[in-house]
């Protein structure tokens, strides 16, 4: 259900895939994030319009998860995203072929996406790019960690930050192209400026400051896990002894074991096949 944060502000977590984000602007409207179905899409196109959305709008990938991007093409405008989000983009086959079936995303419990063509992003940046159609003013804000496109959409007016999956209340980490202690940084610096902000998460909507600590918290038990396989030489498969105890800092419905069991698995053995065992890395 589309939910009100500000004065034109929204976010949507009503439909499969992510949490979707909009800005509604005096001249234009920035969309964060895509649905995946194209009739979703339709159906969130004509909730903004409702709230006074224009036909003029960009869509911003907060970072290349096929489960925020696939859709992106069904939104029919200009895509801004981060340099390295875009170039995770080049190097992907144009039509998506659905590898990694069992990496505990969104978009596997849905068959139709397979064959879907990408839309890569007109426009991209390095650091920050601030969107000014009227107030309030909109930012755009690189924060790496989570994936290394990884992007804020900040209205410091409004006091509302959306972050995308630097912050997942309650359910496993995408760790297949993350930076750790990157991300643990990238979460002080969320605790620092935007403590007393609406955060939204890509993936439940606005989260307390609590959930942030908690994460950083996890984040901290899963680095030192790799690190004591690392010690010890451990093979990439060890990483599956982390997967329980890790779980177990989370409270999910049991249908949600085998989804979660798989993200974790998929995750961190890539994770540390890039960082401590790159001989035996198996690429996306």
């Amino acid at each position: 259900m589309m939910q009100q944060i500000d004065r034109g502000i929204f976010y949507e977590d009503a439909y499969p895939g992510v949490t979707l984000g909009a800005v509604i602007l005096p001249q234009g409207t920035v969309l964060i994030d895509a649905p995946l179905r194209m009739e979703d899409a339709r159906a969130w196109l004509n909730l903004l319009y409702q709230q006074g959305s224009k036909t003029n709008r960009v869509l911003v990938n907060l970072d290349a998860h096929p489960d925020r991007s696939l859709g992106a093409r069904s939104m029919e405008c200009t895509i801004i995203a981060h340099q390295k989000t875009a170039q995770v983009f080049r190097g992907r086959p144009s039509i998506f072929k659905g590898q990694n079936a069992e990496g505990g995303s969104e978009w596997e419990t849905y068959d139709e996406m397979v064959g879907t063509r990408w839309a890569l992003p007109d426009i991209t940046f390095t650091q920050r790019i601030a969107i000014h159609w009227g107030e309030p003013e909109t930012i755009i804000d690189h924060h790496p960690g989570a994936a290394p496109g990884s992007v804020w959409v900040i209205i410091p007016a409004s006091k509302v930050v959306f972050v995308g999956d630097v912050v997942l209340p309650n359910q496993p980490l995408f760790l297949t192209n993350a930076d750790i202690p990157a991300w643990i940084e990238t979460l002080d610096v969320l605790l620092d400026t935007c403590r007393d902000y609406a955060i939204v998460s890509g993936r439940g909507g606005i989260v307390p400051v609590d959930v942030v600590q908690k994460q950083q918290k996890h984040l901290k038990h899963i680095l030192k896990g790799l690190e004591r396989l690392a010690k010890r030489n451990a093979s990439v498969e060890a990483v599956e002894d982390l997967i329980p105890g890790l779980l177990n800092d989370f409270t999910f419905p049991t249908d949600q074991n085998e989804t979660y069991v798989h993200r974790y698995r998929h995750g961190l053995a890539q994770y540390y096949a890039r960082h401590y065992r790159p001989s035996e890395l198996v690429t996306d």
